[in-house]
């Protein structure tokens, strides 16, 4: 479990849910929560295949007593299996949450000031637990977190390279999200333990590249 600060009295679920891709599975997810008493604010659709599905609820439940209970009664659904819950203060909503991060990228006055701003919106806004970026040259530019040393992100970086799916954000390690800028200058490396990336997020991660890209071509050094 992941715990936020601040947590609010009536407990806020994010769950990540694995369920068979076919008519009807998600219905009854929604009515396993209902249920028992939970209140369904939000899905997001993380990863989707032929067969499989990878969704995250947004839940409120009654007392925090349920949550054992929550998740019994979601895997009861035939297939379906939850990958983990997490605590929350406020529900993450992706597609604010990439509009913030643009406005903040956006503040930089310097590409230093830009590459410290990355990282940082970066790994508040994937729950990750580091973000660094490496420069043309493979040096640390910038990181926060406890990152692995320079040596190390320059392997990750170049043993993801050569992956047409990883380029792509369709695939990738579990605890490694990668995403190069488009002029050759920067690799932004995530590292998330126990968090597996999906490829929605993978695919956010790389829009956040590009833009970051063209925001440092009009900036001093």
């Amino acid at each position: 479990m992941r715990a936020g600060p601040n947590l609010p009295l009536v407990p806020s679920l994010v769950v990540r849910v694995w369920l068979p891709d076919r008519p009807g599975a998600l219905g009854l997810v929604a009515s396993r929560i209902g249920a028992i008493g939970g209140d369904i604010v939000g899905i997001d659709v993380l990863e989707r295949s032929e067969h499989i599905a990878v969704d995250e609820f947004a839940v409120l439940l009654p007392d925090r007593e349920l949550v054992a209970l929550l998740v019994r009664e979601i895997e009861e659904v035939d297939g379906a299996s939850v990958e983990e819950w997490r605590e929350v203060a406020t529900f993450p909503d992706p597609r604010l949450d990439a509009l913030e991060s643009v406005e903040y990228l956006s503040a930089a006055s310097t590409r230093s000031e830009l590459a410290q701003r990355l990282v940082d919106s970066v790994r508040d806004e994937f729950a990750a637990d580091w973000a660094a970026l490496l420069g043309a040259n493979s040096s640390l530019t910038a990181a926060a977190g406890e990152t692995p040393n320079a040596s190390v992100l320059d392997v990750l970086a170049a043993g993801t390279a050569a992956s047409p799916a990883v380029a792509a954000g369709d695939s990738g390690p579990d605890d490694l999200a990668v995403a190069p800028f488009p002029n050759g200058n920067g690799v932004l490396l995530v590292g998330r333990d126990g968090h597996p990336f999906r490829r929605r997020e993978r695919r956010q991660l790389l829009a956040l590249a590009r833009i970051a890209d063209r925001v440092e071509t009009i900036l001093p050094v």
